[in-house]
């Protein structure tokens, strides 16, 4: 398994769609860096968060998620308050080849601070807007700026095609559009 150059991401940006919209060089300039770099893909965090509160004294359930535990923000900062978290979703849209597995990181800037970003992975076929999950770890608020990076994607090509791909298994997060909550 090879993790993929800028090259070969640029290509497939290009040919088969697999982000838009993508950013051809990475953006640093006086912003949290986002856009393709040497081998990966920054991807920007959206200006859409769900901000996790005890205001409804709420029990957090996987198997029966309730909205009443977070409150909707649109905005250009998002303040996660300490010790909480938040989701949040990509600018981008991402379309995994059948043959690649892709690997999200928290970016190095925001994990100084004590502001943590899930790592998941994207299957082979997944196609949608990533759901991001960002934890305040400190005992301070947190400041997240949309429209900037918020995690790199590794791309890793398989030696052969999977035989069963997220599509295959018609996956309940497939073609995610906006932030995502838990599903069964």
């Amino acid at each position: 398994m090879a993790v993929m150059s800028d090259r070969w991401i640029r290509a497939m940006a290009r040919s088969q769609r697999m982000i838009e919209p993508f950013v051809e060089a990475q953006k640093r300039e006086g912003v949290i860096s986002y856009g393709l770099s040497s081998y990966g893909y920054d991807a920007r965090v959206a200006d859409e968060f769900k901000i996790f509160t005890n205001v409804n004294s709420a029990v957090i359930d996987p198997k029966d998620f309730a909205a009443d535990s977070f409150v909707d923000r649109k905005t250009d900062t998002c303040i996660i308050p300490p010790n909480s978290f938040a989701l949040a979703r990509t600018v981008e849209y991402f379309r995994i080849p059948r043959d690649v597995l892709v690997i999200c990181l928290g970016k190095s800037t925001y994990a100084r601070c004590g502001i943590i970003v899930n790592v998941t992975p994207l299957e082979p076929e997944w196609e949608g807007q990533v759901t991001i999950e960002i934890s305040n770890t400190t005992p301070l608020p947190a400041k997240i700026h949309a429209g900037e990076g918020i995690c790199q994607f590794l791309f890793l090509q398989g030696n052969e095609p999977c035989e069963t791909s997220y599509a295959d298994k018609a996956g309940k997060y497939m073609h995610q559009r906006g932030v995502a909550l838990p599903r069964l």
